[in-house]
Order: structure tokens, then C-alpha cells, then sequence
């Protein structure tokens, strides 16, 4: 398993995975930013193996990436989303879309 990347590799354990890892793992994401309202999703997502088995999940919380799309696509609102969890910014409901956009080519290739 690759390393962690991006600011914090110093202070994350080598066994845990940041977003770019999770996405980088089955394609490339290096480019240039589409937009110009793009984050850095490795300061908001990362998976560690004994959290939510693996799932990525926003830091320092058990919320999954996964759990945020699910939710939007039962119909909340970013809104409700965070008043439901109020750990949550409208950052993260913006990378759990943006990481799901950046796996999407993925998908369409297997």
C-alpha cells in the first residue's frame, strides 16, 4: 500500500490511505483543477483499516464518503445533512460529490 500523501504524511500512520490514494489507486488524478472551487480532498477524506473497515471516510470522524452520497441521493439536503451531523461542513458534503466525480471515469472504464 502506498503511503500517505500530501501535508500531513508526517503525522498520519503508514497504513492509512488519504483521498488521492483512494482514487489514484485504479487511475490517475493528476491534472489541473477543472474548477476553480476545487479542495483538497485529502484534508477532508482519508481510510484507515480499522475504521468503518477501510471506507473512505471524512477525518477524525466515523462518517463515511459513502454515507454523505447516500444520503443526498435519499433526497437531504447539504443542509439537512448537516444539521443531522453537525461535525459536518458544506465543505465535506462538496468532497464526498467531488470525490464521487473523480471516481466516475473510473467506474466507466471497468
Amino acid at each position: 500500500m502506498s503511503p500517505p500523501i500530501g501535508p500531513s504524511t508526517e503525522l498520519a500512520p503508514s497504513h492509512a490511505m488519504r483521498a488521492a490514494d483512494l482514487i489514484r489507486r485504479s487511475g490517475d488524478i493528476r491534472r489541473e483543477p477543472r474548477y476553480a472551487f476545487e479542495m483538497d480532498l485529502n484534508a477532508l477524506i482519508d481510510s484507515h483499516p480499522g475504521v468503518r473497515r477501510g471506507k473512505p471516510r471524512f477525518v477524525d470522524t466515523r462518517i463515511t464518503v459513502y454515507d454523505v452520497l447516500e444520503y443526498l441521493a435519499g433526497g437531504m439536503s447539504a443542509d439537512e445533512i448537516i444539521t443531522e451531523f453537525p461535525e459536518l461542513t458544506t465543505d465535506h458534503v462538496h468532497a464526498a460529490l467531488e470525490f464521487a466525480a473523480l471516481r466516475e471515469p473510473r467506474l466507466e472504464a471497468e
